[in-house]
């Protein structure tokens, strides 16, 4: 019988058990290094290829529009978040670091404004709010407020503020762009006749396509300065001066650029329309109605729902399927006496079947009767004259109804981009003004529009013709149990 020998078993299993350890540890130092490679790798990777947008209205997901921007920069910006640790808008921070990913030219840091109380103060002296952004550049900086990145609209039965937009895209891509632009476009609005103020939601939106505006009093400046890139004639209620007709009709005839907004007043706008006379067009008398039901909506037939003509100003809104929305219009004519080098483009044309009422004071009926007016009508018109090497540019709207924001809300913004994709057309003139204009993501559902035609549609469906087929189905299937 063999004796065990236990030092040898020990010494040998000892060795073993060094060699089989020294292997663990060695596997588990290349398990650790080859994890912290990878992890070290996937940092490095864009945010777009390692984190994925699965929200509905793709939030933080950035349109092509602003990618071929962003790839067209040649100079660096910083774009610094305003945002304490673990408070940070989760939208924002997504959305800013694709930013970060799509362009070398840009750099986002975060500052947190306890730990960097006296930030933002090198920019602003306002109160920045949490979650906001601060757009640099060599030039100059813009700040983006954290509530323009959001619309919102107060629930009145619930007397809550709800969400219904996220403009975070939009309003970053605006402010890259304001603080690279070096020449900023300025559109002047005529004041001191009682004029309309522009709606805060045309001004938000006339500042988001970086468009500065400020206001002109032709009597005491006695000129349209030279600056002006565009001017805004919104709805006198008083008219203007004969001087300043001939000043503002001056500037257009060396290719200026005038937008023009009236109502309909039982005031004579003499002057304002000699400068729409001198462009081939007037304001006829009265307001249009519809006799056409799928052109006015709300039951109102002066609540009118003009065909949108396709042209380079209107052409995103007819593409999209969207509507326009002008209560109380005139129509605008063309006078039979004009230059042949004026060119005439029709921008809102109501149907067939619409009139003017002339004697809008003591109209008792919506119907058409004697002495009306047969349509159709333009209530929007686009006007230019090319003379040498200057274009002027003339854009007309019979109603102001069309600025309104409850207008425009009833056709989920339809007015509203048609009256900047207007005013930004007649600014921006050539390739380097030319801007950006990034739609807000809706937060939730638009509003449905429905003409007059649609709502009787509708009616008679669910009204009669529903609960009717199911009468006709119930009786037939009663006959049938009946017959057994």
């Amino acid at each position: 019988m063999k004796q065990l020998n236990i030092k040898k078993i020990v010494k040998g299993g000892g060795k073993k058990l060094l060699k089989n350890g020294s292997y663990s540890v060695g596997l588990t130092l290349i398990v650790v290094a080859a994890a912290i490679v990878i992890n070290l790798i996937v940092d490095e990777i864009p945010s777009q290829y390692t984190q994925f947008d699965f929200s509905e209205q793709k939030l933080y997901t950035i349109s092509d529009e602003t990618k071929q921007y962003l790839e067209s920069l040649q100079d660096d910006i910083t774009i610094y978040y305003i945002a304490q640790e673990e408070y940070e808008d989760t939208t924002v921070a997504k959305l800013l670091e694709r930013y970060d990913d799509y362009s070398s030219h840009i750099k986002v840091e975060q500052k947190d404004p306890v730990v960097n109380p006296g930030f933002t103060s090198t920019y602003t002296d306002d109160q920045v709010s949490e979650n906001s952004v601060i757009v640099v550049s060599d030039e100059r900086s813009k700040i983006v407020d954290y509530n323009s990145m959001y619309e919102t609209e107060v629930d009145y039965t619930t007397y809550s503020t709800n969400a219904t937009g996220f403009d975070g895209e939009g309003q970053i891509t605006s402010a890259i762009e304001y603080v690279l632009t070096e020449n900023l476009p300025v559109m002047y609005t005529l004041e001191g006749h009682g004029e309309a103020e522009i709606p805060s939601n045309i001004g938000s939106l006339i500042e988001k396509e970086n468009i500065e505006t400020k206001t002109l009093n032709l009597i005491t400046e006695g000129e349209i300065p030279e600056d002006a890139d565009a001017l805004m004639i919104c709805s006198p209620t008083s008219d203007i001066s004969e001087n300043e007709a001939d000043i503002i009709i001056e500037y257009l005839e060396n290719g200026g650029k005038t937008i023009v907004f009236t109502d309909y007043t039982e005031n004579e706008l003499t002057n304002v329309q000699k400068v729409l006379n001198n462009y081939g067009i007037q304001t006829m008398d009265g307001i249009v109605l519809e006799g056409n039901s799928q052109y006015y909506a709300y039951q109102m037939p002066y609540y009118l729902v003009p065909d949108i003509e396709s042209t380079e100003i209107t052409s995103d809104l007819v593409d999209d399927g969207y509507y326009v929305l002008m209560p109380a219009a005139s129509g605008i004519e063309i006078l039979d006496e004009k230059r042949d080098s004026i060119s005439f483009t029709p921008l809102l044309t109501t149907s067939n079947d619409s009139f003017t009422k002339v004697d809008v004071q003591n109209m008792d009926t919506y119907e058409k009767v004697s002495g009306d007016i047969d349509g159709p009508f333009h209530i929007g018109m686009y006007v230019s004259e090319q003379l040498d090497e200057k274009l002027t540019e003339l854009v007309y709207f019979s109603s102001s109804s069309i600025l309104n924001d409850t207008v425009d809300q009833m056709v989920s913004g339809g007015n509203s981009k048609l009256v900047i994709r207007t005013i930004s057309t007649l600014c921006k003139q050539s390739e380097e003004t030319t801007s950006l204009s990034v739609p807000v993501k809706s937060l939730s559902v638009d509003y449905l529009t429905l003409t007059a035609y649609d709502v009787s549609f509708w009616m008679i469906v669910t009204i009669g013709l529903i609960p009717g087929l199911c009468i006709i189905i119930g009786l037939r299937v009663w006959l049938k149990r009946r017959k057994r």
